[in-house]
Parts: C-alpha cells; sequence; structure tokens
C-alpha cells in the first residue's frame, strides 16, 4: 500500500481511539456468543487449528465497522480479510486470539487491533473481555492496562535481570511438525529458566510481558495478526522486541523481553539447530 506524496498521516491516538472501541463492540459480541453454546465450526492449518463461528463474526464486525468510520484504509486479518487500502492506514486484525480457550471457557482470549501507517504500527489495542482487563499503545506514547477502575495502569515490564530467575511464556504452533520442533526447542530452553508457561494467546502474552506478569516470551510461527498489537504494547512498556540476528519479529521468531534478558534469551534461542527454527 503506497500513499500518496501528498499523505497525511492521521493521529496515532485517533486510530486508537477507533480500534479501542471496535475492540470493545467485538469483545460484547464475543461474550454474548460465548454464554451459549461454542463448536468448532472448521479447521485451517491442522486439525487442531479451530475457527468458530464467533470467530468469523467478529472479524466481520470489525471489518464492517472499520469500513464505516474509515473507508479508504486496508485491513488484513486472520479469517480471511485482506483488503487494500488508498489511505496508508492498515488494521491488523485477530478477532479472536486464543480460540482454543475460548471454546473450553478458559479466560485467555482476546479482540486484537493494531492500526499501520506506511508500513508501521502505530496503535495497537489488545482487549480481553473475559479477564476484566484492555491493553492498549500507540507508538511513542507509552503502553498501559485498564482494568475496572477509572485510571489505567502505566506499564514498564519486568525488573528480573537474570534468565536463570525469569518466567519465560511460550506458544506452540498447530502442525505436528512444527510442534515437535518446537517442544525440542523447549526441553533445552527449560533448565536455563525460572519456570515456562504457555496460556495459549500471543497477544496477551505479549501484554503479559508488557506488564511483567511474565519475565519474557517467545514463540516461532506467529503471523502478523497475531503480535501486531501486543508486539507495540510489548515496546511501548520498555521491551525489545524481535527475531534472531538483529531481524524484526516476524514468522520465523517473536521475542519480547526486557533489554537486560532479550540478548540471552535470543542466544540461548540460537543455540538450536536451524531445523528447529524453520519448522
Amino acid at each position: 500500500m503506497d500513499p500518496s506524496p501528498a499523505f497525511s498521516p492521521p493521529a496515532p491516538a485517533s486510530l486508537l481511539d477507533l480500534g479501542l472501541d471496535v475492540a470493545r463492540e467485538a469483545g460484547a459480541l464475543l461474550l454474548a456468543g460465548r454464554a451459549g453454546t461454542v463448536e468448532a465450526e472448521a479447521t485451517k492449518s491442522s486439525p487442531t487449528d479451530i475457527v468458530t463461528a464467533l470467530d468469523r463474526a467478529s472479524e466481520a464486525l470489525v471489518a464492517r465497522r472499520l469500513r464505516e468510520a474509515r473507508p479508504d484504509d486496508g485491513l488484513l486479518g486472520e479469517e480471511g480479510s485482506d483488503t487494500p487500502g488508498s489511505s496508508g492506514v492498515r488494521w491488523i486484525v485477530d478477532p479472536l486470539d486464543g480460540t482454543v480457550n475460548f471454546l473450553y471457557r478458559l479466560p485467555n482470549w482476546a479482540v486484537s487491533i493494531a492500526a499501520e501507517v506506511a508500513g508501521e504500527v502505530v496503535a495497537g489495542v489488545v482487549h480481553a473481555p473475559a479477564l476484566g482487563l484492555t491493553y492498549t499503545a500507540v507508538r511513542g506514547g507509552g503502553a498501559f492496562r485498564w482494568g475496572a477502575g477509572p485510571e489505567p495502569e502505566t506499564l514498564a515490564g519486568s525488573a528480573v535481570t537474570e534468565l536463570r530467575g525469569a518466567l519465560v511464556a511460550t506458544g506452540f504452533g498447530y502442525t505436528v511438525e512444527r510442534r515437535t520442533a518446537q517442544v525440542a526447542v523447549l526441553t533445552r530452553v527449560v533448565p536455563r529458566v525460572r519456570d515456562i508457561r504457555r496460556m495459549g494467546a500471543a497477544a496477551l502474552d505479549l501484554c503479559a510481558a508488557a506488564a511483567g506478569t511474565i519475565d519474557a516470551y517467545y514463540e516461532r510461527g506467529l503471523h502478523p495478526w497475531d503480535h501486531a498489537a501486543g508486539a507495540l504494547v510489548a515496546a511501548e512498556a520498555g521491551l525489545l522486541v524481535g527475531g534472531l540476528d538483529g531481524r524484526r519479529a516476524s514468522e520465523d521468531l517473536v521475542v519480547a523481553a526486557p533489554p537486560a534478558l532479550f540478548g540471552p534469551l535470543t542466544a540461548l534461542l540460537a543455540e538450536h539447530p536451524r531445523a528447529d527454527r524453520d519448522q
């Protein structure tokens, strides 16, 4: 998406406000739908990679609301939306991050919406209605967690400085091959850290790292909608977010950690054979 030379980007705060309103509306739809019976409607990459009718309903709602407010923007969504735009703004949407948790009535699921301007994510919201938490960030404006109170909490990540004392979260892919490789990596990571958590929603894992609820996070195989909003929240909380060898966060690897932990964690992950990283 190449904006015209006269392109004047919108204020990130205005994009955040819109994203927040839409995320809350989608969250309310999901909460109402979850009160009934929810079943896996289809599978995607593997039999364990499921989608429900509510995933699709949430993305349809988000797409409609964003299109009504900003008809010239692009949209990339997990459940198939991929619409080019002419405004220089693209929305990156996971309408239900943590679908398996949602299916099993576990509370770790969220609506994740990020706004990208000229290829850079400038605003993000991760709304977790079952947890009563919402995480927000704009580029250069800090990261915040909203709970039951009227004022948000400013996020600053963990103060842990040694990997051996770090609680590290990760996630697994859906194909047998990727999971097998990830477990092999995990067996080598576990002895070097305090402990591991696997909570099943990448956007919320990134936000937990931003909040210091966990000390660091890594995962392979993430798509842009999995990490766009959460990675901005983590970065604005002061964490380093990236991949191996100085590369940007990508499907190859996403790591989010305080500066003192980022180098040791990425070095530990780089110890593993290339075959582990290519699954």
